[in-house]
């Protein structure tokens, strides 16, 4: 898992503070003939900087497969209500 040193903002909740990177589409499923057929390497390989809370709740919420087929990029993942809801509690949390 990549980690950004800095303090920058999470893609997610905004909150300042160390980042992950997440893989919009997950790396298990870049080997699968579909995706392969479908994406480019550089597709397969975007993503966005989060903060361990919200990676961690993204991959709580959804499957890789689901992640990979219905939340393959930043504005997909913020129209969902469960992951609103999530940023919303994220929002609320000690940031120590």
């Amino acid at each position: 898992m990549r980690q950004r040193a800095s303090f920058e903002h999470c893609e997610l909740c905004n909150r300042a503070i160390p980042l992950t990177f997440h893989h919009l589409i997950p790396r298990k499923m870049h080997r699968r003939p579909r995706f392969k057929k479908a994406y480019t390497r550089d597709e397969l390989n975007q993503g966005i900087w989060v903060c361990q809370a919200c990676h961690r709740g993204i991959h709580k919420l959804f499957d890789e497969m689901t992640l990979a087929r219905d939340y393959y990029t930043l504005e997909k993942l913020l129209a969902d209500p469960a992951v609103q809801k999530h940023i919303a509690w994220v929002g609320k949390q000690r940031r120590g």
